[in-house]
């Protein structure tokens, strides 16, 4: 992995050969997908008009703040959008918040949320831009960090910066205004993140802005900033924010109902057929590039089992993370399980026994990995399973600190939660 500063200089990237752009309602199809708000309508269709009869690129903003290591599928809702710009021929610009991220954006939080360091944030930034890479075309990205312009800042530039919009004007935040309202603490740096946000679209001269639904007041922020340096204000699209696995709260790690982009194939495809029935429609709209036409009728249970449009979906999915054979793979092996057949690649996993016998929790510990209390609860929560593989009956392994023999487990096929089989073998 190769850390951000290592990355070939991209602040500038050599000019492309005159684009020959598509007609403007073909691109709006594609770069509009899913959108909720654009801050103008009639503004973008100018930008566009203006872009193809100069034959100039756009250059489209996306912020990303590294403030965990890893990005989930809801993350590249945003970067599905910014690539549809790279594929009309525009100029993607990805902004990488190290300042900002050290910051954090106070979005639907309700309280002030911890400071990073810079050393927290240059750790977590080494993975975004190989995991953007599976959506972005980097060879053709405009990569900045906005440490380039903050990072020069005095004393003096920061009050200035802060003198350009007012305390009432913040509060006009949702977010803000509720906490505001509640007596809930708001910490000063909070009231910067905006300005911060909104002096990266200055800084790249941006003519579009691409955030989530609760990025609006950040992005429209961009647009004062700009106006008041002499700057065409920018567009601001806005997308949705994914729901997770569980169908009703934000996609988030923390909440445990996230797919990580580096989700093992298996698990990927394994995670999106748990989503709920109702969620597939949002899904295949967000994360796919299926025309909406067939997507309504994927998802019309009169037309379609809900079970084999799911099955479309992981795959769609899975393909786009990890390519076709990996996605043919991992559905093979979930059809294997639904059918109560064992998959073709089963892991082998290395037994040890003390005074000829092992607990179930320490033997789930051995081969799956984690710590004694994941593995114990794990196994209250009755996802372990030990199969006899002449017949493939299971025999659900319930209590933590039953101890088991060579001769009950070896040969045998231990399951752990939905998708994870081992072949034991005891020493």
């Amino acid at each position: 992995m190769l850390w951000l500063f290592l990355i070939p200089d991209t602040r500038h990237p050599i000019p492309s050969p005159m684009t020959q752009f598509r007609p403007i309602d073909e691109q709006l199809t594609d770069v509009l997908r899913g959108a909720i708000d654009v801050a103008s309508p009639d503004e973008l269709k100018a930008r566009l008009r203006d872009s193809i009869a100069h034959n100039k690129p756009l250059r489209v903003k996306l912020g990303v703040d590294p403030s965990s290591p890893d990005l989930h599928v809801g993350h590249t809702l945003q970067m599905r959008r910014l690539r549809a710009f790279q594929d009309h021929g525009h100029q993607a610009v990805l902004i990488i918040g190290d300042y900002t991220a050290m910051v954090g954006d106070p979005s639907g939080k309700n309280k002030t949320r911890p400071q990073l360091t810079h050393e927290e944030v240059e750790k977590n930034a080494k993975t975004y831009l190989e995991q953007a890479g599976k959506v972005l075309d980097v060879s053709r990205l405009e990569i900045r960090r906005n440490g380039e312009w903050f990072s020069g800042m005095n004393f003096m530039d920061v009050l200035k910066l802060c003198s350009r919009t007012t305390v009432a004007r913040l509060l006009e935040r949702d977010d803000f205004l509720k906490r505001y309202k509640a007596e809930q603490p708001i910490s000063l740096h909070e009231f910067l993140y905006p300005l911060m946000q909104g002096w990266d679209s200055v800084m790249i001269k941006a003519d579009i802005e691409l955030g989530g639904s609760d990025q609006l007041f950040n992005l429209l922020m961009g647009r004062k900033l700009q106006e008041q340096e002499g700057q065409h204000p920018q567009v601001c699209i806005t997308g949705p924010l994914l729901e997770g696995l569980d169908g009703e709260q934000k996609m988030s790690k923390s909440l445990g109902n996230a797919i990580a982009i580096n989700e093992p194939p298996r698990d990927m495809f394994g995670k999106v057929m748990s989503i709920p029935d109702v969620a597939m429609k949002k899904w295949y709209t967000y994360l796919t590039k299926l025309p909406l036409d067939r997507v309504a009728d994927l998802c019309d249970p009169g037309k379609n089992h809900p079970r084999d449009a799911k099955i479309a979906l992981a795959h769609l999915v899975t393909r786009e993370f990890h390519g076709d054979d990996a996605a043919n793979t991992a559905q093979a092996a979930f059809e294997a399980i639904s059918k109560k057949q064992l998959p073709d690649d089963i892991k082998a996993a290395g037994v040890k026994l003390e005074n000829d016998g092992v607990q179930v929790w320490a033997l789930v510990k051995q081969v799956h990995g984690g710590s004694g209390g994941d593995a114990k609860r794990l196994v209250a929560q009755g996802g372990v399973r030990l199969i006899e593989t002449d017949n493939l009956d299971e025999r659900t392994l319930d209590d933590p600190n039953a101890t088991f023999g060579k001769g009950e487990l070896e040969g045998r096929v231990l399951k752990v939660g939905k998708r994870a089989f081992y072949k034991l073998t005891v020493s």
